[in-house]
């Protein structure tokens, strides 16, 4: 990170995976970071309703459609007190070319033009943070 070159890089990166998928119709919480790109799930999921845990719902989704790890940032990270239900991208260093950048912009804007079909989840209880130790079943 204390490359101006890469730094550059990463940013552009970034930047220009936020730009093609919201230019795409998927939203995203602007403008796009150099550490994560980040979108809104409830909008990408057939139901927005907390109780069946949206963000959670996308980050199974988009690993299982294409092998992207996301993190859910919602009710499943802080129950009652969630304020948004997000899902955050995080772009590893110095790992992902313009190739790989391509290939999750694709696979994102692919579940997009399926989410109306997306099953929200809901899981097991779990202790908070649940986060981490949570497991899921589609609805």
């Amino acid at each position: 990170m204390l490359h101006d070159d890469y730094l550059r890089y990463r940013i552009v990166s970034t930047a220009y995976l936020g730009r093609h998928i919201a230019d795409n119709g998927v939203p995203i919480v602007e403008p796009p970071a150099a550490t994560p790109s980040t979108s809104t799930p409830a909008a990408c999921c057939r139901t927005s309703r907390r109780a069946q845990f949206p963000a959670q719902a996308l980050a199974i989704e988009l690993y299982r459609h294409a092998g992207i790890r996301s993190v859910e940032i919602g009710s499943v990270m802080f129950g009652e007190h969630a304020h948004n239900e997000l899902l955050r991208l995080a772009i590893p260093r110095r790992v992902y070319t313009q190739s790989h950048i391509d290939y999750v912009v694709e696979a994102i804007l692919e579940v997009n033009a399926r989410k109306d079909d997306l099953p929200g989840s809901r899981h097991r209880a779990a202790p908070l943070p649940a986060h981490f130790s949570a497991r899921f079943r589609p609805v």
